[in-house]
């Protein structure tokens, strides 16, 4: 076999192995199941939020941030979901946050400190839900997620 016959033959297979390899979905509806970029951007500012009145009773975080988490949690309900996570139950919390965020919202316009606090505890429990979605011990390797 000469060398230009062996560098074809090369190619060739080359070639094919590329071509009937498998292929990866690039649309804007694949998603990576190793990361949660929305319950990661959620979670930054509900423990803004969160810890400071947990901590030390202050609730200013929590009134300043309130309108962002709103959008935030209606961002997070339309995003495409990783498969380990894309359940109806965790489809129907989303909906439940996103509507919560608002309604919390709406209660810090209402100046009341202590429904302020029952609101933002509530929301925070209910975020705490979709994150056990996520972390929750399953496949082998991976571990739960535990939050102080």
């Amino acid at each position: 076999m000469n060398k230009l016959s062996s560098y074809t033959l090369i190619l060739f297979v080359f070639t094919m192995a590329i071509a009937c390899s498998e292929k990866k979905d690039t649309t804007a509806a694949a998603v990576n199941n190793d990361e949660w970029p929305e319950m990661d951007e959620f979670h930054m500012i509900m423990a803004e939020s969160f810890h400071p009145y947990k901590d030390s009773s202050n609730l200013e975080p929590a009134k300043v941030n309130a309108a962002d988490m709103a959008k935030l949690a209606e961002k997070w309900t339309t995003a495409p979901l990783p498969e380990k996570v894309n359940t109806d139950e965790v489809k129907a919390n989303l909906e439940q946050l996103k509507n919560d965020a608002v309604a919390f919202a709406q209660t810090v316009q209402s100046g009341d400190t202590t429904k302020i606090g029952e609101s933002l505890t509530s929301l925070h429990d209910l975020f705490h839900k979709l994150q056990e979605a996520w972390y929750k011990p399953g496949k082998e390797g991976e571990e739960g997620h535990d939050h102080h």
